[in-house]
């Protein structure tokens, strides 16, 4: 008689394979730290800002990969420090000039992503730009697991401190701004935060796809709720659900798992335009409806 217990079959290549339970590990980071980020990021109506920002780590990280090759430390200093200066030029441009910050992030996004680009191909291959472009979550090592945790426990942790703080400069930062000396921190702090949950990121999804497991939960879960606490709790469930789904995707239809992992995310977006509460179409539903007294 056989006492091992019967492994469901979907779920039987994290029970086979470490490099599957590495990436779902590495994905569950990512949803407990960055999807939060997208939903404030979302709440400020700045999602198109956050794949500005996604590109800005490039060149960084591109210059660390010139140094020292595809090493962790090396692409993830580079990758914040060119970050964070993209996110303080933008900010100062627009607080300075007449552009505003989202065409400033806009240009920047535009000079980041060429330049990260041409950095690598004068060094790497065409397999190094597709690595860094899109990612390798199913070759996450325990060094780039321990960093994504690391940075999910310090979004978590300033999340939590800073829930009202980010929560008003959302709502209303001109009345932040007056009643409270702290709006400047609230903004660049945001924007450090940001830029820390894109780095890691970058590690397990690649440029191209880092902002996708920001903003594609968040988008769903408003479909879903309207009120912050829920709006956080359903983001990180849809973002868990659509990397599992995504990572089985992979494995057995042997799609590459970074654009897996996005397009399921981007299937429950539209999934959550039809059946969500808060969507078009259940809109008009409650529009048909009559009650007689």
């Amino acid at each position: 008689m056989n006492d091992t217990l019967p492994t469901l079959p979907l779920l039987a290549p994290f029970v086979e394979f470490g490099f599957m339970r590495r990436a779902l590990a590495g994905c569950l980071a990512l949803s407990l730290g960055a999807t939060p980020v997208g939903v404030f990021l979302m709440l400020r109506r700045m999602s198109l800002a956050g794949d500005a920002m996604s590109h800005a780590v490039l060149p960084g990280a591109a210059i660390g990969y010139l140094i020292a090759g595809l090493s962790l430390p090396a692409m993830t200093i580079g990758g914040l420090l060119a970050g964070l200066a993209v996110a303080i030029l933008a900010g100062g441009i627009s607080r300075h000039t007449v552009i505003r910050e989202d065409t400033s992030l806009a240009t920047f996004y535009l000079l980041s992503l060429s330049a990260g680009v041409l950095i690598i191909s004068l060094r790497g291959s065409n397999v190094d730009l597709l690595h860094v472009l899109f990612g390798s979550v199913l070759a996450l090592d325990d060094a780039t697991l321990l960093l994504l945790a690391g940075f999910a426990s310090l979004s978590l942790l300033v999340l939590a401190l800073g829930l009202r703080l980010f929560a008003l400069e959302c709502c209303d930062p001109a009345f932040l701004a007056r009643v409270s000396r702290l709006a400047p921190l609230a903004h660049y702090g945001f924007m450090i935060l940001l830029v820390v949950n894109l780095v890691a990121g970058f590690h397990a999804l690649g440029t191209l796809m880092a902002v996708g497991i920001m903003i594609l939960p968040a988008a769903a879960a408003r479909l879903w709720a309207g009120t912050l606490g829920p709006l956080l709790l359903i983001a990180v469930l849809i973002a868990l659900l659509g990397s599992l789904t995504g990572l089985l995707l992979s494995y057995y239809l042997n799609l590459p798992a970074g654009p897996a992992i996005v397009l399921t995310l981007g299937a429950m977006y539209l999934l959550s335009l039809a059946l969500g509460p808060l969507g078009p179409l259940a809109g008009r539903w409650r529009a048909g409806w009559h009650f007689e007294h």
